[in-house]
């Protein structure tokens, strides 16, 4: 992979304005193994405690084992891991080794694997011995089957006291960290290059790779002033994706924080966790949030210690947000921007409680936000319409797509975001719509077009349109209005199944359809989609009374 992204002048300027630096991950976490090396870095699921020196020396280790393996710098390494410990020390590995980690989520379909293997050209795969209880070889074959080459398949044994490595069926030894100083001399990445690909939701089936330096998410971390070296986070969004990457990868490792992890969000789980770790810091989507505020434990268990919950994705709303600060006495902080933009605003500590949650906060400056109508005309002065960007935090790009990045970045260097939005006089940002047809289903873009692409695979579907059906603690569904051919019949497992065997993520699976004899036209032509999401809210609401 080229690893030179951004341009030696954006470089320069951003450098200049204070926001970039040449600071590596993999340096802070050497420094903190020297300064408390005993301390915890991360904790995870059955109490797996990886201490900072643990981190170093593992991430070291792995990190040679790499190069042993003949991974050239620049080359791209695909990273399939359960959220815990082992996906940072693999990340921060990947760094020392001049590798690009591709974060593929743990929940990501075999045919969405195969894809990100092929478009970022990634010849090694690196996994648990087993994946949400397929095993390593049998993983393997269905990535195969699925188009997905793998020509070398690396099994990582990492656990307390545990780390090893399988390559392509046979023992690797791991080099010692004599051995390790060699192999990797010359080999870490710099902060503004490459070093990150993950995926984004798309408006076809297929997700698109978004590029990342360190510098872009480093930018974020400078914007948190409320974080302190002495915080416990706990995590409970994705390591792969933008948020999870900011709250689990970026911001402990550059203050020398312990963040507490588990594999698989549970309510219950988390409430009982920031209890005994005494968390302070907990990242988490709205859906979670939601989710905590309806556990009975939330009223039994001492949260004295939470001081702060950032959120993202989508905007927690108001009067559940107050009811969890004022049962919990954390206060709540959103931000608003995609895995493409980081975040553009955010709120803080400082905000009174209207501006703190009911909006997405202010505007940084050095993002310089504008607003432009659906002819490319700039509305800023209107303090309405779809927001783009350009700053310091934002993408170099997708990778290897043309296409994509032609319709993210406006001729003149402005990056879109999907929304539209309203700032007022006091440089609040508030969300008043979409630009696209997306489904926000607990803080996840799920494309309606490409979710109806894959129904219209079905052999016994003749058209298919996909809404979203509003859900009090998701946030929305997705919800399928077929047309089945010949008048037949068709049940919500015949569909689920047909997409599982299709290696669809399970994220775009309809968890409702409603079979029609035709679908509502609007003008144009085109499906009359507002039809079909007043229909839904009419059959929810029947079912209600």
């Amino acid at each position: 992979m080229k690893l030179d992204v951004f341009s030696p002048e954006t470089i320069h300027t951003h450098t200049t304005d204070g926001w970039w630096d040449p600071v590596t991950l993999a340096g802070r976490v050497a420094d903190h193994a020297r300064t408390h090396p005993d301390a915890a870095a991360y904790i995870g699921d059955h109490g797996f405690v990886l201490t900072w020196r643990d981190h170093h020396e593992h991430s070291t280790r792995l990190a040679a084992a790499f190069v042993a393996r003949g991974l050239v710098r620049g080359d791209a390494i695909a990273l399939l891991l359960p959220d815990g410990p082992t996906a940072h020390v693999a990340y921060i590995a990947a760094e020392r080794a001049g590798l690009v980690a591709v974060g593929i989520g743990p929940r990501a379909g075999t045919r969405e694997i195969a894809h990100l293997l092929h478009e970022t050209g990634a010849t090694t795969l690196l996994t648990m011995a087993e994946h949400r209880g397929v095993p390593a070889a049998a993983l393997r074959d269905e990535i195969a089957a699925a188009g997905g080459a793998v020509p070398h398949h690396l099994v990582l044994e990492h656990g307390p006291g545990v780390l090893g490595l399988r390559t392509d069926g046979a023992p690797c030894a791991l080099p010692s960290l004599v051995e390790a100083d060699v192999l990797l001399a010359g080999r870490a990445l710099d902060a503004n290059e490459l070093f990150f690909v993950n995926s984004t939701s798309g408006t076809t089936g297929l997700p698109k790779c978004v590029m990342h330096t360190m510098n872009r998410w480093k930018y974020f971390h400078k914007k948190c002033v409320q974080f302190r070296p002495d915080d416990v986070f706990m995590v409970v969004v994705p390591s792969p994706f933008g948020f999870g990457l900011w709250m689990a990868h970026f911001s402990p490792t550059l203050l020398g924080a312990t963040t507490v992890l588990t594999a698989e969000f549970d309510v219950d789980a988390t409430i009982e966790a920031i209890e005994r770790h005494r968390v302070t810091v907990l990242a988490a989507v709205t859906t979670q949030v939601l989710m905590m505020l309806r556990s009975p434990k939330l009223d039994t268990a001492d949260l004295s210690s939470l001081r702060i919950v950032q959120s993202g994705g989508e905007r927690v709303p108001y009067d559940p947000a107050a009811e969890f600060e004022r049962r919990t006495g954390a206060k709540i902080l959103q931000f608003y921007g995609s895995n493409e933009a980081g975040c553009v605003c955010g709120t803080t500590v400082d905000d009174d409680e209207r501006h703190r949650l009911g909006t997405a906060g202010r505007v940084f400056p050095e993002m310089h936000v504008r607003l432009f109508d659906d002819d490319g005309n700039d509305t800023t002065a209107t303090g309405v319409g779809r927001s783009a960007c350009k700053g310091p935090g934002i993408t170099p790009g997708y990778y290897g797509n043309d296409d994509a990045n032609r319709k993210l970045f406006r001729e003149d260097g402005w990056m879109y975001l999907g929304d539209i939005v309203q700032i007022d006089d006091d440089g609040y940002l508030s969300v008043v719509g979409r630009t696209a047809d997306f489904i926000i289903r607990g803080g996840h873009n799920i494309s309606a077009p490409a979710v109806e692409e894959e129904l219209l695979a079905h052999p016994a579907v003749a058209m298919a349109a996909v809404v979203g059906m509003p859900d009090d603690v998701v946030g929305e569904r997705v919800c399928a209005y077929l047309v089945i051919k010949d008048g037949g019949a068709l049940a919500l497992a015949d569909i689920t199944a047909f997409l599982g065997a299709r290696g669809v993520s399970k994220a775009m699976w309809p968890e409702r359809i409603v079979l029609v004899d035709d679908l509502p036209q609007g003008s144009g032509g085109k499906v009359g989609k507002a039809a079909l999401r007043d229909d839904i809210r009419a059959r929810l609401a029947a079912e209600q009374a």
